[in-house]
C-alpha cells in the first residue's frame, strides 16, 4: 500500500473461521466523484436526529453514487440504517455507548462471516470484497458526527463513541485467540483500508480482503497449527500518532500467551510482492484519506513500550530467503525488498542503498516507502524490539489490482486476481513462521 486463476491457501486446516479467496485493490483510473450533501443520505428507515453537519472528508465520500451501490449491493446499507435507528433511540450517553459497543462488533462479524460464505451475498457483489465493510463503517462514523441527541453530549464523550466504533468494527476487539486450541500457534495479521478515493472512488485494498479472509483461519506451518487473528487500520496520520497501532498490537507482545508471530499488510507494487526488510521513522506526508500529511518523524505516544532514543530503523525478523523460495512457483513473484532512502551520517542529500541503511543514517524511506505501510511496520518491529519478543514481525506488500475503465464496482478479472492475490498472502503467512 501506500505507493502513491484463484490459488488456493496454504495449508488449510479444519478452520473454525474458514477462510474464503477473497481481496481488493487500488484502481489509477481518474473518476473524480464529489461528495453528495449529506443530507441525501439519510437511513431509509430514520434517522430524523441526523444533521447536515459533522461528517469528516472522509466520511462525506459515503453519500457518493459508488459507495451507495456498494452498500446497497452488499446489503450492508441495513446495517447503517438499523445503527442509525437505535442511535436516534439512545435517551442517554450509557445507552448510546451499549449501541455502538454492539453494532461496532456486529459489523465486523457481520464483514468476517460474509467473506467466509456465512452471510449472504446480496445483489451481485462479492462477498470477499472488503469495502462494504469500509463504507458502512464510515456510514456509521458520519451519523454519530451528525448526531444531534436530546441529551447533553460534549465533544470529549462523541469522539470517544467514535473512536469505539472504530476500533470495533476493525477487529480490535475481536482479535483475542479465545477460541485457539490449546498448542496452537497464535498468529496476528494487519491490513488497510482503500485510500487513494478521490482518484477513484471505487478503490478497494487487497489487504483489507486478505485480513478479513484470515480472521480466524486455522492453517498449517512448519511449525505447526496456527490461529490467526486479523484486524483493520485506517489510511489516516492522525490514529497512528495517537497510538492506535501500539494499542492493538502491545498485547499480543505481552502478557501470559503472546502471538507468536506480527505480520502487517498493505498494497504494494503491482505485479509482485514484496517482504520489506528495512522500515524507516519518517513519514514523508503524503495526503492520507483526510487530505491531510505531514513531513516529520513518526512520533511514537507516551505509555508504551519503545526503545531510546528512538531508532532510525527497525527490521523485519522473518525469514525471507525462506519464504521467497517456499511460494516459487504462486501467482505473483515474491521479493525481499531491502533498498531504503537515507541521508548518511554528516550529509544533507538523500540517497537511496539498495543494500540497507548505513550506520549513523537519518531515514527517509523504508522499503516499504514513507506512507503508513511503513509506518505500521516501523511501529510493529519497535514493539518487537522493545518487548524482546524473538518472533516473526514484519510487513507484506501485496500486488496493485485495478478495475476496467467502464466505471463497474467489480468484474470477473478483478475478482479472479484479487482471490488469487489472499491465496498468495496465506501461502506467506504460512511460510513466515518459522520451526
Amino acid at each position: 500500500m501506500n505507493r502513491p486463476a484463484p490459488r488456493a491457501g496454504a495449508g488449510a486446516h479444519a478452520p473454525r473461521k474458514t477462510p474464503r479467496a477473497a481481496a481488493a485493490a487500488i484502481l489509477l483510473l481518474p473518476v473524480l466523484l464529489a461528495p453528495a450533501n449529506p443530507a441525501q443520505a439519510e437511513p431509509a428507515g430514520g434517522g430524523g436526529c441526523l444533521g447536515q453537519d459533522g461528517a469528516t472528508v472522509e466520511e462525506a465520500r459515503v453519500t457518493g453514487e459508488v459507495p451507495r451501490e456498494i452498500l446497497d449491493r452488499s446489503g450492508f446499507a441495513a446495517s447503517v440504517d438499523r445503527f442509525t435507528r437505535d442511535l436516534c433511540g439512545a435517551g442517554d450517553a450509557d445507552r448510546a455507548a451499549a449501541v455502538v459497543e454492539r453494532h461496532g462488533s456486529a459489523l465486523w462479524r457481520a464483514a468476517v462471516d460474509r467473506v467466509r460464505g456465512e452471510g449472504a451475498a446480496e445483489g451481485g457483489l462479492s462477498a470477499g470484497d472488503d469495502r462494504p465493510l469500509y463504507w458502512a463503517r464510515l456510514g456509521m462514523a458520519s451519523a454519530l458526527h451528525r448526531w444531534e441527541p436530546d441529551f447533553a453530549l460534549d465533544g470529549e464523550e462523541r469522539a470517544a463513541l467514535v473512536a469505539d466504533l472504530d476500533r470495533r468494527s476493525r477487529g480490535h476487539h475481536d482479535a483475542d485467540f479465545s477460541d485457539a486450541e490449546e498448542g496452537a500457534l497464535r498468529i496476528v495479521v494487519t491490513g488497510f483500508d482503500p485510500f487513494g478515493l478521490d482518484a477513484d472512488i471505487r478503490q478497494a485494498n487487497p489487504s483489507g480482503a486478505a485480513a478479513l479472509a484470515l480472521d480466524g483461519a486455522v492453517i498449517e506451518t512448519a511449525d505447526g497449527v496456527a490461529v490467526v487473528e486479523a484486524m483493520l487500520f485506517p489510511v489516516r496520520w492522525r490514529d497512528f500518532g495517537d497510538g492506535m497501532v501500539e494499542e492493538a498490537l502491545v498485547p499480543h507482545y505481552t502478557g501470559e500467551r503472546p502471538a507468536d508471530a506480527v505480520i502487517t499488510v498493505s498494497q504494494g507494487r503491482p505485479e509482485r510482492f514484496d517482504l520489506e526488510a528495512h522500515n524507516g521513522a519518517w513519514r514523508g506526508g503524503a495526503p492520507d484519506n483526510e487530505g491531510v500529511g505531514e513531513e516529520e518523524t513518526v512520533p511514537v505516544p507516551e505509555g508504551v513500550p519503545t526503545v531510546t532514543p528512538q531508532p532510525q530503523w527497525s527490521d523485519s525478523s522473518m525469514d525471507h530467503a525462506a519464504i521467497v523460495g517456499e511460494t516459487d512457483g504462486a501467482p505473483f513473484p515474491v521479493f525481499d525488498n531491502t533498498a531504503v532512502t537515507e541521508i548518511p551520517e554528516g550529509g544533507t542529500e538523500e540517497v537511496v542503498r539498495p543494500d540497507g541503511p548505513t550506520p549513523g543514517s537519518q531515514a527517509r524511506a523504508g522499503g516499504g516507502g514513507d506512507y503508513l505501510s511503513n509506518e505500521i511496520a516501523y511501529r510493529n518491529t519497535l514493539l518487537r524490539d522493545a518487548t524482546g519478543r524473538d518472533v516473526p514481525a514484519g510487513h507484506i506488500h501485496t500486488p496493485v489490482l485495478s478495475l476496467g475503465q467502464d466505471g463497474e464496482v467489480t468484474d470477473p478479472a478483478f475478482e479472479e486476481e484479487r482471490a488469487a492475490i489472499v491465496g498468495q498472502v496465506e501461502e506467506i503467512v504460512a511460510a513466515a513462521v518459522r520451526p
